[in-house]
């Protein structure tokens, strides 16, 4: 070929690999896809793979796409660090600290951030695990945005999501204190789920889970849906929510136990597609779930799987599995896209 016409020639062929599902001959792949019901091929196309587009930390967690940079960020939840990674510059370090920034050496086991999402100005909102609140990222410094209910310090907010209406929701699980679930310092005598209202009024909606963890909406903004990483009770609920921001209804949506022979892992983070369907960690990989709560397969990673989300134009799927960040493309395409 040209020295011309070389750059966009190759530019081009990338971008049809990326939308047959094929990846690069040079990139590590692993996994593989368990189809259990024929309309997963709707979602993951066949010759879709598990691309490792990085490698080597701690735990990864908290994909967020950045349309506005072009790029993933996740958290490193035990090191403390937010990454960046796109196609064209791979992996930097974006934010350190991005959940403790007390003195060094505290903020427990996990004390990064953990979930990501933005904000409708674009806005980077961080679930941080040591300073127990939930902030926003403005002009290089943190904002904090919740900090205690009632007068009382959050255990370690865990994952978020915005509805459409601006409010947040969020989970408060204790896996970011130093002791966890027994630690002395729990100023909440339970592990709940909040709602941050446009008004800013904060109201818990649940508090009767032992480890509610990822978190999610359908597209109509009616059912609220939070998995529980409770190994004893492996469960995805789902709640009506209605416009004043109440829930009610709550029931299980999913329950993953018998799938537990697929791998390690529970209910974790998850996202839900503009057709409703939820993508979720659990046993194995990544459970894939029709709005009706049908098991569809499973996208096994073969190591605990911590979260995943929707990016580049909506048809890639971005996983951050145990010490890895991985990708797979996909048929459908997430919310907002």
């Amino acid at each position: 070929m040209s020295d011309k016409h070389g750059p966009r020639l190759l530019a081009t062929m990338a971008l049809v690999l990326l939308a047959s599902g094929a990846q690069p001959d040079d990139r590590k792949t692993i996994g593989r896809i368990e189809r259990a019901s024929p309309d997963l091929d709707r979602l993951i196309p066949q010759a879709a793979v598990v691309e490792v587009l990085a490698e080597g930390f701690r735990w990864s967690e908290g994909p967020v796409w950045d349309r506005r940079h072009g790029r993933l960020l996740f958290s490193d939840v035990p090191s403390n660090v937010a990454h960046a990674w796109s196609e064209k510059d791979g992996l930097s370090t974006y934010l350190k600290p991005s959940g403790y920034t007390g003195p060094e050496g505290g903020g427990g086991r996990e004390p990064g951030s953990n979930g990501l999402a933005f904000d409708a100005q674009g806005r980077l909102v961080l679930c941080q695990h040591g300073d127990r609140r939930i902030s926003r990222l403005e002009g290089g410094r943190f904002v904090p945005l919740v900090t205690r209910f009632e007068g009382r310090r959050f255990n370690s907010p865990n994952d978020l999501v915005f509805g459409a209406d601006g409010a947040l929701y969020f989970t408060d699980p204790p896996y970011g204190l130093p002791k966890t679930f027994e630690d002395p310092g729990r100023e909440i005598g339970w592990n709940g789920v909040y709602r941050l209202g446009p008004d800013g009024r904060l109201s818990v909606l649940v508090k009767d889970l032992k480890a509610p963890n990822g978190i999610g909406l359908s597209p109509d903004g009616r059912t609220l849906y939070v998995g529980q990483s409770d190994p004893d009770r492996p469960i995805v609920m789902a709640y009506d929510l209605a416009k004043d921001g109440t829930v009610s209804n709550g029931r299980v949506f999913f329950d993953t136990t018998p799938l537990k022979k697929n791998g390690p892992g529970a209910p974790d983070g998850m996202k839900v597609d503009r057709e409703g369907n939820v993508f979720t960690t659990g046993p194995g990989g990544v459970l894939v779930l029709s709005p009706k709560g049908s098991y569809l397969g499973t996208i096994l990673t073969g190591v605990p799987t911590a979260n995943c989300a929707f990016g580049d134009d909506g048809g890639s799927l971005y996983i951050t599995a145990n010490d890895r960040l991985c990708r797979i493309r996909t048929s459908t395409k997430g919310q907002g896209f």
